[in-house]
């Protein structure tokens, strides 16, 4: 039976990854998937989905695919979708229809809270209807398992205010326990000036 399905996890938890990983399933299999994003996340270009493993494929937006039709949307056999939580409440609410009444699985892939730890429209939703929820975990720079999505500045300095979409990758966030969120402690990788362990 399909189902909904919200896969999340703090950055750098190879979401991204996942999907793609997914899709590529689907193709191997002689099967269609349609990989979607939120026009809003660019940071890898336009229509273009890329992990920091450096995977990546073309997509479709989120916007474009609730406006298809049902005999379009029934191509395929598994629909895609990465940044998740950037999606609106109605966007998600299409998603549950499009399991429900064309018995086509919808995965979703995305984080749950900010960088202030508070929850973001689509994931909000998502917890709330996703038929299952799963965790992609991740660890902490101490080795405990991450949970929070830190922002930082130029200096190494965590941030605690801001707008709640600021996009970026290793330059400007960081996956923390909550212990070390709450300290403001970001680890030995990050030094003033310098970039994380990952993009040395």
């Amino acid at each position: 039976m399909p189902k909904l399905y919200f896969r999340h996890g703090a950055m750098g938890s190879s979401k991204t990854a996942n999907a793609l990983m997914v899709e590529y399933n689907y193709y191997e299999r002689g099967k269609r998937a349609l990989l979607l994003k939120p026009k809003l996340d660019d940071r890898d270009g336009e229509r273009r989905i890329k992990s920091r493993m450096g995977l990546e494929s073309p997509c479709s937006y989120v916007e474009e695919f609730v406006e298809m039709s049902q005999e379009e949307i029934k191509q395929y056999d598994c629909v895609i979708v990465d940044e998740a939580q950037f999606c609106r409440k109605e966007e998600i609410e299409f998603f549950v229809w499009v399991v429900d009444h064309l018995g086509i699985p919808v995965i979703c892939y995305g984080l749950r809270t900010d960088f202030l730890r508070e929850p973001f429209e689509g994931a909000i939703w998502l917890l709330a209807w996703a038929d299952v929820i799963e965790e992609i975990r991740t660890v902490c720079w101490c080795g405990e398992g991450a949970c929070c999505n830190a922002r930082f500045d130029s200096n190494g300095k965590i941030v605690r205010k801001g707008e709640q979409v600021c996009l970026g990758g290793n330059d400007r966030y960081i996956a923390l326990c909550r212990k070390h969120y709450e300290r403001g402690d970001l680890g030995p990788w990050i030094e003033k000036g310098e970039k994380t362990k990952n993009e040395k």
